[in-house]
């Protein structure tokens, strides 16, 4: 049984003809160009590629099977000529060696890659819907407040991760986050943008997506195509901000603007989403220094983690289940003096943060 099934099958061995017919090697690439550990590889023979299911500027996702596991199955393009397969070739190495070593429960975790013939990256598949889909099917309803927290918590402790490892995403968006299948929770995906972090590196400018793009990717000179310039993680603190308001108003950043349109505002402009004045103003502190101008402002995730928490704190408890028939609420009474007396405790606890959180309400942001 071929490797490739389905729709996917006529398109993926076209793509290797195409490279091949440019290449006097039997492979996509020459299998020395790949630094890749080899325990990292999967076996081409035991994998399988069904629907696809999403798409990106670098290549395209599929559901597939790798053994007995399904999997989503990223096939990066292969390119029209020898310069481009090189420039994707360094990205594919790149993605794999990241993917594999930084490990958290909020990114989507790395299965393995596959080189020849053609380059594929398999991860687990989350069969919730990416939170871009999640939010239009709502519109314009807006998440539950400790909903919206939960998954900004989570993506914040995703990207704390990267940035503990050295990582910068680039791309961080509502596209790149899936919800599993209960939509309790939410990861990170997508690391074909994502690069490694170093003091005196120099960084391709206008990388990512330009609604959630931070302003320091322009210059108030167009920049050419491949320009290198400085930037640091804090990129991704930006593109948090943005994603953070829309989880809070569950609306499109940048409304009736085109994506360069966008750009342009953000960074000649320094315009920014407007923040309602039913956004409480703590939340809207938190996204207000996210996406602040002067990158060495921006908190870290550690410090956004830690504010998100401290908000939760003030939030009343959610209400209770309704009552239980009397007989089970008889018998239930102890315990529920215990729970009574714990809730006092946990009052008196927080008491000072609910005050200071209420003194601060009355200040103007």
């Amino acid at each position: 049984m071929s490797c490739f099934e389905d729709g996917s099958q006529k398109e993926l061995k076209n793509q290797t003809a195409t490279t091949n017919s440019n290449s006097s090697s039997s492979t996509v690439f020459p299998a020395d160009k790949f630094d890749i550990d080899k325990k990292l590889l999967i076996d081409p023979k035991l994998l399988f590629i069904g629907a696809k299911i999403g798409e990106g500027a670098h290549g395209k996702v599929y559901e597939g099977r790798y053994g007995n596991q399904i999997i989503a199955v990223k096939v990066l393009s292969c390119g029209s000529n020898q310069e481009e397969r090189d420039v994707l070739e360094g990205r594919f190495v790149r993605e794999v060696s990241m993917m594999s070593r930084v490990k958290h429960a909020n990114l989507v975790k790395f299965i393995g890659a596959c080189k020849d013939p053609i380059m594929v990256i398999a991860t687990e598949l989350l069969p919730g819907m990416s939170l871009r889909k999640y939010l239009l099917s709502i519109r314009p309803k807006r998440l539950d407040i400790r909903v919206a927290i939960g998954y900004a918590l989570d993506i914040a402790r995703a990207m704390e991760c990267l940035h503990a490892n050295g990582v910068i995403h680039r791309d961080l968006k509502p596209d790149n986050l899936l919800l599993t299948a209960n939509q309790k929770s939410v990861k990170l995906a997508d690391f074909g943008l994502a690069r490694e972090e170093s003091v005196t590196e120099m960084m391709t400018a206008e990388t990512g997506t330009y609604r959630w793009m931070a302003p320091e990717l322009y210059s108030t000179v167009t920049l050419r195509q491949g320009e290198k310039k400085h930037y640091n993680n804090k990129v991704d603190v930006y593109s948090f901000g943005i994603v953070l308001w829309e989880l809070l108003t569950n609306r499109m950043p940048f409304e009736g603007m085109s994506n360069l349109q966008a750009a342009y505002a953000a960074a000649f402009k320094q315009m920014r989403p407007s923040l309602s004045e039913d956004i409480p103003p703590d939340l809207a502190f938190i996204v207000q220094s996210c996406w602040v101008e002067d990158a060495n402002v921006r908190p870290s995730f550690s410090q956004i983690i830690r504010m998100l928490n401290t908000y939760l704190f003030t939030l009343l408890p959610p209400p209770p289940p309704p009552p239980e028939p009397a007989a089970t609420v008889k018998e239930a009474v102890p315990c529920k003096a215990i729970i009574t007396e714990s809730s006092a405790r946990a009052k008196g606890k927080f008491a000072f943060l609910r005050q200071f959180f209420t003194m601060k309400r009355t200040k103007t942001i």
